[in-house]
């Protein structure tokens, strides 16, 4: 059996980690709005069956509400748990870069926000680790396809993420 560690494209990876970010930013400043039912009562002819049922529309209306706030929770509960399994300093960039706020630029974290500042090399490297050991984590939470990440890999998609 074969043990070593896979390849990926750095560019490839960049793309797939960014888009799952993306969504989580998404998902942490949108606020879920509830879906109503239509309530307007029919002014035709019916033939009329049981009374007792739920239609469908309110089932369905009512099965949204409840699993889409859950499934946004979620997401982002995976996100910030596999976020916190990375180096002090991984975890820093990534939270500054990409998971607080759209308009952050990397050269304001690399000299402002990490501690002690880094060159711009030195944060190419942290980021590029963090986003190795994201992409495996993510890969084996079924959120991400390692071999469309591969080194060499033609697969379509740019290994963007699963959604």
């Amino acid at each position: 059996m074969n043990h070593h560690l896979p390849e990926l494209d750095r560019r490839k990876t960049q793309q797939a980690i960014e888009a799952l970010f993306e969504k989580y930013r998404i998902y942490k400043t949108i606020t879920f709005e509830a879906r109503e039912t239509d309530l307007t009562a029919l002014y035709g002819d019916r033939s009329h069956g049981p009374t007792n049922g739920t239609s469908e529309q309110t089932a369905q209306a009512e099965n949204t509400n409840m699993d889409d706030p859950a499934a946004r929770k979620q997401y982002c509960d995976t996100i910030d748990f596999m976020v916190e399994r990375l180096s002090e300093r991984e975890q820093r960039l990534i939270r500054e870069r990409y998971l607080k706020q759209d308009d952050v630029y990397d050269y304001k974290v690399y000299n402002h926000m990490l501690e002690p500042p880094v060159s711009k090399d030195t944060y190419a490297k942290i980021r590029s680790r963090a986003f190795y050991k994201l992409a495996l984590a993510f890969a084996d939470r079924g959120m991400l396809h390692l071999e469309k990440l591969r080194k060499g890999s033609k697969a379509k998609g740019n290994g963007r993420a699963m959604s």
